[in-house]
């Protein structure tokens, strides 16, 4: 086998899988009411919470990454510290304003994981 053929086969292979396995996992059972809509309400605003954990998390760890960056052209006498710092702050500005103020722009509340 050539490698060109045996590259096109994995992707080939992949291109299936992936169809097949997105064809099982989107389908919707109406048929318990109102009840499983709220369950799957619920758990969509568990994950909500989670992924906003997450962020917060990724955004913590980035600014004192990203700190310390600062810290250290300061030390060493480099230029573009403004630029640093504002980059700093509009990412941490977006990282929060994207996990606080977008899901109250829509009217999700995700507070707490009941």
């Amino acid at each position: 086998m050539t490698k060109q053929f045996l590259i096109l086969l994995i992707v080939v292979f992949f291109l299936f899988n992936v169809q097949s396995s997105s064809a099982v996992c989107g389908t919707t059972d109406y048929s318990g009411g109102s009840g499983r809509l709220y369950d799957m309400t619920s758990f969509v605003l568990v994950l909500c919470y989670y992924t906003m954990i997450i962020v917060e998390t990724l955004a913590g760890i980035l600014s004192i990454y990203s700190a310390t960056q600062i810290y250290i052209k300061m030390n060493t006498g480099e230029d573009g510290i403004t630029k640093s710092i504002l980059v700093l702050v509009g990412a941490i500005l977006f990282l929060l304003g994207s996990v606080i103020v977008l899901p109250a722009f829509f009217g999700v509340e995700v507070t707490s994981v009941h």
